[in-house]
C-alpha cells in the first residue's frame, strides 16, 4: 500500500504576533494583508487604520466566513489583549494566517504614526 504525500504548503506560517515596526515595514513594502479591527465603534471613531475590516470582538464568531480568505490577517485592538484572544480563537478555527498586532493601535500611534489620536 502506498501513501500519497501532499506537497509542502508554499505559504509561510504567520507568526502569532507582529510588532508595530515590522507591520509598518509590511505596509510600506505593500505586502498583501488584511487588518481586522476588533474594537468597539466608539474606539474606532478616535483612531483607526483606514483600510481595516471592523468587526467588534463579540461579533467575530458570527462573521467568521468573512475572515477565511487565506491571506495574512493582522488583528488589532487598543493594546493587543483582545486581539490576541481573537487571533488565538481564529487560529483554532483554521484561520492559520491570523496574527496579533503586539501593543495594538496604541503602540502604532505612539511609535509609527504619531499623528494618530491616543485614548
Amino acid at each position: 500500500m502506498s501513501r500519497e504525500t501532499q506537497p509542502p504548503d508554499p505559504t509561510p506560517a504567520a507568526p502569532l504576533e507582529i510588532d508595530v515596526a515590522e507591520f509598518a515595514d509590511w505596509r510600506e513594502a505593500g505586502r498583501p494583508h488584511a487588518v481586522l479591527d476588533v474594537r468597539e465603534p466608539w474606539e474606532r471613531e478616535i483612531c483607526a487604520f483606514p483600510d481595516s475590516l471592523d468587526i467588534p470582538m463579540a461579533e467575530v464568531p458570527q462573521r467568521l466566513a468573512e475572515l477565511r480568505d487565506g491571506g495574512p490577517l493582522v488583528v488589532v485592538c487598543h493594546h493587543g489583549m483582545r486581539s490576541r484572544q481573537v487571533t488565538q480563537w481564529l487560529r483554532a478555527q483554521g484561520v492559520a494566517r491570523a496574527t496579533n498586532l503586539s501593543g495594538g493601535i496604541d503602540a502604532w500611534a505612539r511609535i509609527v504614526d504619531r499623528s494618530m489620536s491616543l485614548y
